[in-house]
């Protein structure tokens, strides 16, 4: 397990987490973005930023099965001309594959951030999907039908995938760098230990 699955697992057996969910008050569930494009109170640094990508996503990924049935009752309700419900509601299916593929996707960059670094940043990462799933808190009192609302218009900021993925790409660059050096070091490092064992050889 890695140190980032081993920080999500510790999370989801955290049970503050439950209780904040429970006790907190309705919040939008997609952080207004920016001019830049940059959801509104997500860090700035790039792992932190897809570790909270990854908690968003997450929180809207675990939404489903409890709001899907007010989204049908929604949809049904409010029919545009020319679609039918089933197309309506496939649009759903379609976003949780592809949600659950990205979730596939960020972990990857995280965890291959995690292997590049010098220090430990795992717990800083849990932190950040504690901070990202939080935009789907909401208290017992929210109606259903606000909350089925915010998860229907709710779409993942596209910043999160061209960080994500230049995270990934300069966290193997720079691990492919620390092996080349250790690689360089090995034949000096090496050396001592022959000329010992060469001496102690039979003659």
């Amino acid at each position: 397990m890695t140190a980032f699955a081993l920080a999500l697992a510790l999370l989801a057996q955290d049970p503050s987490s439950a209780a904040a969910a429970a006790t907190a008050p309705a919040a939008p569930a997609a952080a207004e973005a920016a001019p830049t494009g940059h959801p509104t109170g997500a860090p700035k640094e790039d792992y932190p930023f897809v570790a909270w990508c990854y908690g968003a996503l997450r929180g809207y990924l675990d939404l489903h099965d409890e709001v899907i049935p007010e989204v049908r009752r929604i949809e049904g309700a409010f029919r545009p001309p020319g679609r039918t419900l089933a197309e309506d509601m496939k649009v759903y299916a379609d976003q949780q594959a592809y949600g659950r593929k990205k979730l596939v996707e960020f972990q990857s960059a995280l965890t291959a951030a995690e292997k590049a670094s010098l220090r430990p940043i795992n717990q800083q990462g849990a932190a950040a999907v504690r901070q990202g799933r939080g935009i789907w808190n909401h208290g017992p009192d929210t109606k259903k039908a606000t909350v089925a609302q915010m998860w229907m218009s709710w779409a993942l900021p596209a910043k999160c995938e061209s960080v994500a993925s230049n995270l990934e790409q300069r966290a193997k660059l720079m691990g492919a760098t620390f092996k080349v050096n250790a690689l360089e070091e090995t034949p000096e490092a090496a050396a001592p230990a022959a000329d010992s064992a060469a001496a102690d050889a039979p003659k």
